[in-house]
């Protein structure tokens, strides 16, 4: 009988990996062949193996609580590739979920789909005119952000890398850039083609020619002479954060949008993708924040708990890994303790998390403190959020709110549910969400008034996917979405 038993799972699990082999097929046609991305609760499917998408089926399982199987979500992609849909970005979790629940009422997978997505049929649905994209340093962020802009290109038809401009000034740098972008000792080797071209100064990267341009100062460069028009300049330099010095690229021909990788000071909008991008004209402004990655990993959450229970007053200690703003060795440095060595200390130092919630959410303005300490990680970082509320609640309680708005509302693409007990840090390396809520690790004092959460985030590919996804509403090139 155990022989059996073992035989049988055996084969459910040979045939759940060939669905999802026949998975990644159809995804991969509906991206490229229809510009239309699948995605299982705000997790990408392209470019996923077949034990990846497995893996994403469990969490679907455990989170949502629904049965959901790879052989549901392959009926599913299947019959959404049949019709007509306009570009678009598809949660087939939530279809799926949607779909066990209701699917008694439809003929088939086929009869669900086209009265689900009925509003997507038709290519005159949308109409999206690609946008031209520079990027304006080439560091950390900077070469994540090539990396994701070129994975997410699809048919071009949403943000397009068409240059890179560095200081450099020897053409052998273009090497260097290539190798640096081709591999990451944090995130590991790029899943795809990346070829240096000295001779025409670019990058071919997966079929896309991205100019290197070596350029002192923004106001010098004519982007036009790239063929490059109407384009928003991603500055992720960090050397330039007030609206004087970053409207010298509006000065460069070519260029109508500056969005910034950094809190932006004075005047500046900072958003926070998912909470207050549409508090803004996107077209009475142009030049923007993507405010920091901190800001991007707490507000979603203060902005959940506030709304269900109400915030009076917290504080905010970010656990944050080292950058390169700090030394390797000790040296001097002009901000105090970071001078000591990154790799060996604990470094006690300054956030501008407080402040910078209120820029994003003034109804929490003088509530809060915070402060940081660099620990000898290379990414990945932990937010704890110590809060007084209004209304006294439980830790299952805490926890249900976090897990609905995880799955349901404005911010499933910011917050994901975690309800592993031996989470670390190293397991979020290349999370596309920029807060990860650790459920177990939830404390909540004995009137119910005192509530301690820990929301970790990759602080460089965490916070670039919400550089992109606010990139992508300046641009206007937001495919129709189903969350």
């Amino acid at each position: 009988m155990p022989k059996l038993i073992y035989e049988k799972n055996l084969q459910t699990w040979i045939e759940d990996e060939k669905a999802a082999l026949e998975l990644i097929v159809v995804v991969g046609k509906l991206w490229f062949d229809k510009s239309i991305e699948l995605v299982i609760f705000r997790n990408q499917m392209v470019d996923r193996s077949a034990s990846e998408l497995l893996q994403l089926h469990h969490y679907a399982r455990e989170v949502v609580r629904h049965p959901l199987t790879v052989h549901d979500t392959l009926g599913l992609a299947k019959a959404i590739y049949n019709l007509s849909l306009a570009p678009s970005r598809l949660d087939i979790g939530r279809i799926g979920v949607e779909w066990l629940d209701e699917k008694n009422s439809y003929a088939d997978e086929s009869d669900f789909i086209s009265r689900k997505l009925a509003g997507f049929i038709g290519q005159d649905k949308t109409s999206l005119q690609p946008k031209d994209v520079v990027l304006y340093g080439f560091g950390r962020i900077g070469r994540i952000a090539a990396r994701e802009l070129i994975a997410q290109a699809g048919k071009g038809q949403q943000l397009r890398l068409r240059a890179i401009v560095t200081r450099d000034k020897n053409p052998d740098d273009i090497i260097k850039r290539a190798d640096l972008l081709r591999s990451d000792s944090v995130h590991g080797h790029f899943p795809g083609t990346v070829i240096p071209d000295a001779g025409q100064k670019c990058m071919w990267v997966n079929g896309h020619k991205i100019d290197m341009i070596s350029a002192a100062t923004p106001e010098e460069i004519d982007y036009t002479a790239y063929g490059i028009e109407d384009a928003l300049v991603i500055d992720n330099t960090g050397v330039w954060r007030d609206r004087t010095n970053l409207s010298r690229h509006l000065k460069s021909k070519g260029v109508s949008k500056v969005l910034l990788t950094a809190p932006g000071k004075g005047d500046i909008p900072n958003i926070v993708y998912g909470v207050n991008n549409l508090h803004f004209d996107m077209d009475g402004e142009n030049i923007w924040s993507a405010a920091s990655c901190t800001t991007n990993a707490i507000v979603p959450v203060l902005s959940v708990i506030h709304n269900a229970l109400g915030i009076e007053k917290g504080h905010i200690e970010t656990v944050h890994s080292y950058t390169n703003d700090q030394n390797l060795l000790d040296n001097y440095h002009n901000k105090y303790r970071r001078g000591r060595s990154a790799a060996l200390n604990l470094v006690i130092t300054e956030t501008g998390a407080e402040s910078a919630i209120t820029k994003v959410m003034p109804e929490l303005a003088g509530k809060f403190t915070g402060n940081a300490i660099r620990v000898p990680t290379p990414n990945v970082s932990l937010a704890v959020l110590n809060l007084q509320i209004n209304r006294a609640t439980n830790k299952d309680a805490v926890n249900e709110i976090m897990r609905e708005a995880a799955l349901k509302g404005n911010l499933v693409e910011q917050i994901q549910y975690s309800f592993s007990n031996e989470l670390v840090s190293s397991d979020l390396v290349g999370n596309p969400t920029s807060s990860i809520f650790d459920s177990p690790a939830t404390i909540v004092s004995k009137d119910g008034k005192t509530v301690v959460l820990y929301v970790w985030y990759d602080n460089e590919y965490g916070y670039t996917r919400q550089v992109i996804r606010f990139a992508k509403q300046l641009a206007g090139v937001i495919r129709l979405r189903y969350y």
